[in-house]
Formats: C-alpha cells, structure tokens, sequence
C-alpha cells in the first residue's frame, strides 16, 4: 500500500490555495496530517489563507477560532495585511464592533498598526455607515498613526453621505493645514457632496480652485455630478456647455452623462434635441445602454406619452440592447397611474415571450394598480400567481384589496382571497382583525363557520 506524503508547512499553503470549499479548507489546516498527531508548525501564508477563505464565506465563528490560534503564536509576527482583511471581512458583513475589536486587538499579535489599518477600519465604519464612530476617530486620530490623504477622503466621504457638508470642508481644511495634498479624490467626493445637497455654487468655486491651485483635471466622476446637480434644477444649458468641456478636454463620455442630459432635456420638453445627443453618441463610440432607455422610458411615461416609451422599448430590442426588467416595471407603473390597467396588463402577460421574467416590484405595481381600480377579479389572480412565486403584497394592498371586497360583497372572491393568503402565510393581524369587523358588520358572513374556520386556520 502506497504511504501517504506528509503535508509539509509549504504544501499546506499551497493545498489550501487550491481548496475552493471552506469547510474542506477549514479541515484541512486543522489536520493536515491525520496519521501524525504531533504539533503542526503553520506558516503565517497559511494563516492569511485560510482567515481569507473564511471571512469571504462569511464563517465568522470558524475564522475566530483561527485568530485566537493565531494570537498563540509566537514563531512569527502576523503581518498587518491580515488584519486588514479581518477588518475589511467584518465591514462588508455590517458587523462594525467586531471591526473596531481586531483593530484595538492588533498590538496583541505582537504587529505594529499603520495607516493602512486605520483607513481600512474607516473604510469599513463607512460601509456600516457607523458615522459617529468615525467621528470619534477624528478627534484623537493622531493617537493611532499619522493620517494619510486616503485617511481624510474617507472622513471627507462620511460627512458628505450623511448630508453634513461644513464637517465636509472642515476636514478639508485640516487636511491642508497638516500639509497633506488633497487629490483627485478628495475633489471628486466633495463635488459629488455639494452637487447632491444642491450646493452647486460652491461645487463650481471648488472645481475653479481644484484646476487653478492644484493642477487637477476633473475627470468623469466630476463631470457626471456637476451635470447631475445641474439637472436636477433643471439648467440644462449650464449642463450641455459642461459636456461639450468635456469634448474639448478629451475626458471620455460615458453613457451616464448623456443618461442624464437626455432625461432633463425630455423633462423640460425639448425632445428635438434627444435625438441630436443618440447620433453624437454612437459618432463618439458610446453607443445607447438599458440606462440610456430606460431613462427615456420613465420621462416619457411621466408626460403619459405611452406610444413613444413603446417606441423605445422596440428601439431597444432592434438595437440588440435587451431590455430589462426595470423597462417593463417603469411602463406598468406609469399605464397603472393612469388607468390603462388592460394595456398593463396585456405587458404583463407579454414579458414573457419578450424573454424578460416579471419580478415582484412588476407583481405589485400591476396588483396595486388593479386595487385602485377596483377590478378585484383580474387583482385576485395576480395575488394567487404572486403567492405561488413566493411573492408578498405590500400589507397596506392587501388592506385596501379586502376593504374593497367586503364593500363589493363579494364575499364568495374574498373568500378566495383569504385561501390564497393563508396559503403565502400573508395575512396579518390586522388584516384578520378588519375582515372580521367589516364582514360582521355588513352582516353577510355572521352565521357561515366555514369562513370563521378559515380565518382561524389563516
């Protein structure tokens, strides 16, 4: 019988680089070599290998296990990259205490903290959107390393997520009081900030001092913001002078800037001109996207225009750029709005054979836009097909769909109705509560224990 190689240090690296699975992954570095109990000397690339594996498999339990193990050595000292990665693992799970735990537990492994850990727990307090603990750090952040420009783009980008622009240019101005450059993104965050609080003035006077201090070039980000906010008070002019800027300084066009242009110029009636903006777009290789249309689509279906988002939607497919599902959501949404419920319905039905799935925003668009309009029958099997897909109206629906029954009386359907419910497991207390009020009171249903019994069994 063939003797079994002994996993050395070396090949456990390697064997646990090419192990997709975990929990095997998880095995094997616990026992490497089953037939030899002895002590295993674990490589610190082991280490970083199999906490990597586990912390994107989101097996937070077992990686602990794995970093209490690590702590017990005393062979190596860790490099910091690995708690980078802890760090970073716990950040994009929303765990943030157990974030701000490894970082004040480094110095225990014996391995010195850098700005690279300290902008990684930033980073990962902003995923959680833990501000205020990011606030604290901004206090006494000297005490941990020296702060980096990477360091004040991260706080920069907190307080421009959570609307507070004077913390925003506070922390600018720190930044350069300290002598740390800021680059290009710092200015893209700022600008991104101010255009979204609709500080466009300030956004302007910032880009103006960004080329003339500090030789940036805004680049797209920039660009795709600026035209945003301007936009969004709709100074479309202001926005197409900065497109043609960025023609004449050779800052690459995508199809978000004329996304944008081309959703504000058919929010303020200047149709004519959308068609001019889809031929320069493919002229400067940046050919229509789903983002593109669907912008069209929803501005066109705001004005009720319904025969030109079909026209759209059929561009779309001659173009070979496939629509998608929002296309359709948008087109129900805006046909339900205004009471063409049988053509919502007929799109409905075609999605299909158009070779896109409804999903359950499209279930509860059209089953919302069936309630308002009282057709309980065409609401009734939407409900029924929701439920079976595992789909669940919104509780507020659900009220009105009843509620509108009851006052029907047509209690044969609500009847139906309730079965299906009970069978999605979506009726709630309140929902019970109403039917039984309603039904008693219009003294259709007092005597008929089979519905009592469904209600109980709901």
């Amino acid at each position: 019988m063939e003797k079994l190689k002994v996993v050395s240090p070396f090949r456990l690296s390697s064997l646990l680089r090419l192990q997709k699975d975990p929990k095997l992954a998880l095995q094997l570095f616990l026992n490497p070599n089953p037939d030899k109990p002895k002590p295993f000397r674990y490589s610190v690339l082991s280490y970083d290998l199999i906490i990597s594996k586990l912390g994107r498999a989101k097996m937070f339990d077992e990686m602990e296990q794995i970093i209490e193990r690590l702590k017990r050595e005393t062979r190596f000292i860790p490099k910091e990259i690995i708690f980078c990665n802890i760090i970073m693992f716990y950040g994009r799970a929303r765990l943030p205490d157990k974030a701000l735990r490894i970082f004040a537990e480094i110095p225990c492994f014996r391995c010195q903290r850098t700005v690279k850990s300290l902008n990684t727990l930033l980073d990962a307090l902003l995923n959680c959107r833990e501000y205020d603990k990011m606030r604290e750090f901004l206090v006494g952040i000297d005490k941990y390393v020296c702060p980096d420009v990477c360091t004040y783009n991260v706080l920069i980008n907190a307080y421009c997520k959570s609307n507070d622009m004077g913390n925003a240019l506070n922390v600018f101005d720190e930044m350069q009081k300290k002598g740390i450059k800021p680059n290009v993104v710092t200015f893209g965050t700022l600008i991104n900030g101010l255009c979204v609080n609709s500080m466009l003035d300030e956004a302007f006077k910032l880009k103006e001092h960004m080329v003339k201090i500090y030789k940036v070039r805004p680049n797209a980000f920039f660009y795709v913001s600026l035209i945003k906010g301007l936009c969004r008070v709709n100074k479309v002019d202001f926005a197409l002078k900065l497109k043609e800027e960025m023609l004449r300084y050779k800052v690459e066009l995508d199809s978000a800037v004329y996304s944008t242009v081309i959703s504000a110029l058919l929010k303020v009636g200047r149709k004519g001109e959308v068609y001019g903006l889809l031929d320069e777009m493919r002229t400067n290789g940046c050919e229509p996207d789903k983002v593109t249309y669907n912008a069209m689509i929803y501005v066109f279906c705001y004005e009720k225009n319904f025969d030109s988002a079909f026209g759209v939607l059929n561009e779309m497919e001659e173009k070979g750029c496939k629509p998608d599902v929002i296309s359709y959501n948008v087109i129900i949404h805006g046909l339900c709005r205004v009471g063409k419920l049988r053509e919502a319905n007929e799109l409905f039905e075609d999605m299909p054979s158009r070779k896109c799935v409804p999903d359950v925003v499209t279930y509860r668009t059209l089953f919302d836009g069936l309630c308002d309009g009282a057709k309980f029958k065409e609401a009734a099997f939407i409900l029924d097909e929701m439920v079976f897909k595992g789909y669940v109206p919104r509780a507020a629906s659900i009220n009105k769909f009843v509620s509108g029954l009851v006052q029907e009386g047509d209690i044969k359907l609500l009847w139906q109705v309730l079965d299906s419910l009970a069978k999605g497991n979506s009726i709630e207390v309140n929902t019970w509560m109403m039917v039984t009020s309603m039904v008693y009171k219009k003294d259709k249903l007092s005597n008929d224990s089979e519905f009592i019994d469904t209600l109980i069994m709901a």
